[in-house]
């Protein structure tokens, strides 16, 4: 079976984040990793007040992520997402191959046809 591109928008408990961000990164990467994908892009988004409570949380941070993995592998990455603490809620969509390239490249805060360096695609 074909591994398709997927971005997923975390929202993470900004406590958490403030506290150790690499180890909080690391661990969506890790995430990743254990339900066999392989992480293309993965980057803080923005750190806001919420509109309403989260889990009692009134600030979040949004953490952005595109990755590759087989869709029959997506339900073990969707379980650990809700098992993580760190992690209040996520949104995970299929990215249209037409696209997925220059999604990627804008989140690595690239133009297509740049060569990507080896540490921007796994920098956090």
């Amino acid at each position: 079976m074909a591994a398709n591109v997927y971005e997923c928008l975390f929202l993470l408990d900004s406590n958490h984040f403030s506290r150790d961000p690499h180890g909080t990164s690391n661990k969506i990467n890790e995430i990743i990793a254990g339900a066999g994908g392989e992480t293309l892009a993965s980057r803080l988004w923005t750190e806001q007040k919420l509109a309403y409570p989260v889990d009692g949380h009134r600030k979040g941070s949004y953490w952005l992520a595109y990755f590759r993995i087989e869709s029959t592998r997506l339900g073990e990455f969707e379980r650990a997402c809700r098992l993580n603490e760190s992690i209040l809620r996520h949104l995970t969509i299929k990215i249209d191959p037409r696209l997925q390239d220059a999604l990627v490249a804008h989140a690595l805060g690239q133009t297509i046809g740049e060569e990507q360096p080896a540490e921007a695609a796994t920098a956090s």
